[in-house]
């Protein structure tokens, strides 16, 4: 294991971005704990206040951040251990900030109801895209040749991207900017119901379209959904909360 760590990670500068990797999950992971230890009153778990304000973790979050954020700045020439140390915190910040995105998304404290799990989402996107990273992975860098101009293929990348994203598959989209031909895929196959795309091109033009997206997202997208839930309610607690931001 330390062999692994020195050769993969610290000889090839990427201690830095482990560090940030693991306090990241870490930190995400203690905090869903803590969460979910106030929201069932044990112990002398709470929520921290001051007065009859409630103050979120997001504010922590954001300080730890700036804290990071400018100490890496400082440190970026200096040692990797420091610059590792600021990455860490950053880490730590970084899952402070993004376990409250639904609230920050909504304006509004939808942790426990269903659209806070748009904060749990955010959590793994981030691991995804730090662990394909740490990995040596680099979106939109990949050499097809000198047939093939750099700039053109970045943007033609791109514009696969969103066409992917606006189809509605977001994971899709976001790895494929490490593994471009997943973005081809994703953009030449049928858009997700709820998609935007759906919303402009299926709906009211392509009733056959729409009607064979929706067969697709009912046979293969339910269940994968399902168990996304479920992996999530098991890290996270459960989202049962009603809705009160149609009310605000």
């Amino acid at each position: 294991m330390s062999n692994w760590l020195q050769q993969s990670i610290v000889d090839t500068g990427r201690l830095p971005l482990f560090c940030y990797f693991v306090a990241l999950i870490v930190a995400f992971v203690a905090t869903r704990i803590n969460v979910r230890l106030i929201r069932a009153k044990v112990g002398w778990f709470r929520n921290v206040s001051v007065g009859e304000m409630h103050i979120h973790h997001v504010v922590f979050g954001v300080v730890l951040m700036l804290i990071g954020g400018v100490a890496g700045f400082v440190l970026s020439a200096g040692s990797q251990i420091g610059y590792a140390a600021a990455a860490s915190v950053f880490g730590v910040g970084s899952a402070l900030v993004l376990d409250e995105f639904a609230l920050i998304l909504h304006l509004h404290d939808v942790y426990w109801e269903e659209e806070g799990r748009t904060s749990v989402d955010a959590v793994f996107i981030a691991v995804a895209v730090t662990a394909l990273l740490l990995i040596g992975l680099r979106p939109l860098t990949w050499d097809y040749g000198p047939l093939v101009n750099p700039a053109a293929l970045i943007v033609g990348n791109l514009l696969l991207a969103v066409v992917t994203l606006l189809k509605g598959k977001i994971w899709t989209g976001l790895v494929g900017l490490f593994v471009p031909v997943l973005l081809l895929v994703g953009a030449l196959r049928l858009a997700r119901p709820g998609s935007p795309w759906a919303h402009w091109f299926f709906i009211g033009r392509s009733p056959r379209k729409l009607a064979k997206a929706l067969r697709r997202e009912e046979r293969w997208r339910r269940p994968v959904i399902k168990a996304k839930i479920a992996f999530q309610e098991f890290v996270s607690g459960r989202h049962d909360l009603p809705s009160t931001r149609r009310h605000t």
